[in-house]
């Protein structure tokens, strides 16, 4: 899409969801949240969504600590850099001192280094979550390496 001019907009949480749905690539839409923000073009439409909660992983889940759980973007140009950077600040204005998010083996990562974010850590590829104390289904997700980004 053309480099169109975009301003954030305030998004409710269905309303995010329904957008992940519809145009990330290989996720659903999370649980849950804290927040959601977007990015919408000059006539209202919304081309970008950024979903913030709860880290994941839960030795990272210290109370200060947030996650961009999901990003998705109907192709718009720059629209996932200007959210990330919402994001942040947004955090920051609510008192957390850490955001955080991952990207897949072969997503470049280019919307975090244009927002100014960091590589913390590149993980390895699990095998997957399932145990026999504790089964769980294979979304599809498994074995695939990641990288650990921190926004500024």
């Amino acid at each position: 899409m053309s480099n169109t001019p975009l301003y954030l907009v305030p998004v409710r949480s269905r309303q995010a969801k329904e957008f992940v749905r519809t145009w990330h690539r290989h996720h659903p839409p999370p649980a849950g949240q804290i927040f959601a923000v977007g990015a919408a073009d000059e006539t209202g439409i919304l081309r970008a969504v950024a979903i913030v909660g709860r880290p994941v992983a839960r030795h990272l889940d210290d109370g200060t600590t947030l996650e961009v759980t999901r990003t998705a973007s109907d192709g718009t140009r720059n629209a996932n850099s200007l959210l990330y950077g919402a994001a942040w600040r947004a955090a920051k204005a609510l008192g957390y001192r850490r955001l955080i998010t991952y990207t897949q083996a072969g997503e470049s990562g280019a919307s975090l280094r244009g927002a100014g974010w960091r590589v913390l850590a590149r993980r390895p590829a699990r095998p997957g979550w399932h145990t026999p104390s504790r089964p769980r289904t294979d979304r599809g997700i498994d074995q695939i390496a990641r990288t650990l980004w921190q926004a500024p």
